[in-house]
């Protein structure tokens, strides 16, 4: 009896009630694992070159004593808040794409069903694929700590700081990841979890506030005050984080917003992803026990007639109209895959609920005269940029991974198909499928410019901003497609390239020559090159303008229409050219590490 009892308290202390032994497989994994190692000396390499970065710029050492240790202090204040952000926002990135296809990977590879019948139950499948991949993210973060640490010892930052902070940043994860991990158990393909989970995020965290502010505008006939606002995003983690970041620098920046309580907001966040988990616990359970008792398709839809007629019968069917193959057999694997994938329904009542909230943004604007208003506009380009670009890093990303992942890869080089064939047909493919999700930016700058309330040449200078960033992102999601075996690595690359290109580098690049006393030239020019500088510098300047509109850039100045149309095509010129060397790098690979 004290055997079972000191065996049951051991079992409980040692959480295998929770995880399972699916954690400890994880775990023995990832360590012999030589990316991982790398991933965490090169995390910490950055953020030791970070900090020493603002460290020179934030101080003067030819100072007097006093003003030095004020600008001490004002540095460490700058070095913690921007570690903060810079976990916060690449956790999201990365929880979401890691746990993109930990269910759908067991029930693709039918290996959900043989877990049912171990002792293993769906709880533990769930919470151990859950914390292994939280795992990772914990542990770059602790990383960070020691030098948080050292960091807070110039004075300026408390203690409830970066406490509150990492506990938001991982309620955040959890909830994040949970998201994921639900949309993995209905989604086959990686990426079509990712865009799933972004637009619920969306919907969740900005969406829906919006929606009762607008609500409260259309009723009282004004927008919501600080107070009311800071309500509605009290469960928003990026706004708390905001919020958090700025009584940290300037105490009398959060007056007017709801008096602020962090503990509440992070059991917000756990409370949801329990009901998260609880719910993918049983859809779990569901999906397994189908998948145990032989059925076979369960990402597909059954027919009518599969559910109507019995086992026995099946065999005497008709065969199907066949489809004849026209050109490329690449474009025309592509070319059928469904657009709004296998639930069509879901998908068309999706899409109908954005655009009659889109509508209806566009209707309270219109009605507090506010449509001719640059700012509005801008904001409007920047969220359907990055709504184009995130289809565009993911899913050409993709397009290889997927057939290595289901053994197809093999099979097709095996073919009389030249390298040219299967990545023309991969791009076209991609192209189909991330087609639509720039329509709405495409179509906000026509629809307005029809209305005169922006310049036409927008649309054109808006045509040659997409056409350059649909060729670099397609070509580098080829590249790292054919490098990669997996698609959770092939995607995590191209967004840390993309990440690099357009965040990384100008921050360090602004940060060194700042601290080196140096001008910001080199810099600007390169700001030039930014699509979200872009987009945000042609709605500038074009936005309720009659005549042929000047461009303000922040490396060539005001120049005209054609030197900026000129500028715009010598930048499609260059990413298309480093899009083509990407696509010309994955020809010469395409048949190497097939396995």
């Amino acid at each position: 009896m004290a055997v079972a009892l000191r065996n049951s308290f051991r079992r409980f202390a040692g959480l295998s009630w929770l995880i399972g032994p699916i954690l400890d497989k994880e775990l023995r994994v990832s360590s012999r694992r030589a990316r991982n190692y790398i991933l965490r000396f090169a995390y910490l390499i950055f953020l030791t070159t970070y900090v020493v970065l603002i460290w020179l710029h934030a101080v003067d050492y030819g100072a007097a004593g006093l003003f030095t240790v004020s600008r001490m202090a004002r540095a460490g204040k700058s070095i913690i808040s921007s570690v903060v952000w810079f976990q916060f926002c690449v956790t999201q990135i990365v929880v979401v794409i890691m746990l993109s296809t930990s269910i759908s990977e067991e029930i693709y590879n039918r290996t959900l069903g043989l877990l049912m019948t171990t002792p293993i139950s769906s709880f533990q499948i769930v919470m151990g694929k859950l914390f292994s991949k939280l795992l990772q993210l914990i542990l770059l973060m602790a990383i960070s700590l020691p030098l948080l640490a050292i960091v807070r010892i110039f004075g300026g930052v408390p203690w409830d700081y970066i406490v509150s902070s990492l506990c938001i940043t991982l309620t955040s994860i959890v909830f994040v990841g949970s998201i994921s991990l639900f949309f993995s158990i209905f989604t086959r393909r990686g990426y079509v979890s990712i865009i799933l989970t972004c637009a619920t995020l969306g919907a969740l965290f900005f969406g829906i506030p919006f929606l009762f502010g607008l609500i409260y505008h259309l009723c009282t006939g004004d927008w919501p005050g600080r107070t009311l606002t800071s309500v509605l995003f009290y469960d928003n983690p990026v706004m708390v984080l905001m919020l958090n970041s700025q009584k940290m620098m300037s105490p009398a920046a959060g007056r007017g917003f709801a008096a602020f309580y962090w503990p509440l907001h992070c059991g917000i966040m756990l409370v949801g992803s329990i009901f998260v988990l609880i719910v993918s616990i049983i859809m779990v359970r569901r999906v397994a026990l189908r998948q145990a008792i032989g059925e076979r398709q369960l990402f597909r839809r059954r027919s009518a007639s599969e559910s109507v007629e019995p086992a026995q019968s099946k065999g005497m069917h008709e065969p199907g109209r066949i489809r004849r193959v026209t050109g490329s057999a690449v474009t025309w694997k592509e070319m059928r895959l469904p657009l709004l994938g296998r639930r069509k329904t879901l998908m068309l009542i999706a899409v109908l609920v954005g655009l009659s909230g889109l509508l209806m943004s566009y209707i309270a604007l219109g009605a507090n005269d506010d449509l001719d208003d640059e700012d509005v506009h801008i904001v409007y380009a920047i969220i359907f940029l990055g709504f184009g670009m995130l289809f565009s890093i993911v899913i050409p990303a993709t397009t290889i991974t997927s057939e290595k992942e289901s053994r197809c890869w093999p099979l097709l080089v095996a073919t009389t198909l030249g390298e040219n064939e299967i990545l023309l047909g991969k791009f076209i493919g991609s192209f189909r499928r991330c087609l639509p999700a720039w329509f709405p930016l495409l179509g906000h700058v026509f629809i307005f410019s029809l209305m005169g309330l922006i310049h036409p040449i927008a649309v054109f200078l808006t045509i040659i901003l997409v056409i350059w960033l649909v060729t670099f992102l397609f070509g580098t999601g080829l590249y790292f497609s054919v490098r990669s075996r997996h698609t959770t690595t092939a995607v995590v690359l191209n967004f840390a390239l993309a990440v690099v290109i357009w965040a990384i580098l100008p921050m360090l690049g602004f940060i060194a020559l700042n601290a080196m006393d140096a001008p910001d030239d080199l810099a600007e020019d390169y700001l030039d090159t930014h699509p979200l500088l872009q987009t945000a510098i042609i709605m500038d300047a074009t936005v309720d303008e009659k005549g042929m509109p000047d461009f303000d850039w922040p490396g060539k100045g005001h120049v005209g229409a054609i030197e900026s149309t000129i500028w715009m095509l010598i930048c499609m010129g260059i990413y298309g050219f480093l899009g083509f060397l990407f696509a010309w790098r994955a020809k010469r690979r395409l048949r190497r590490n097939i396995f």
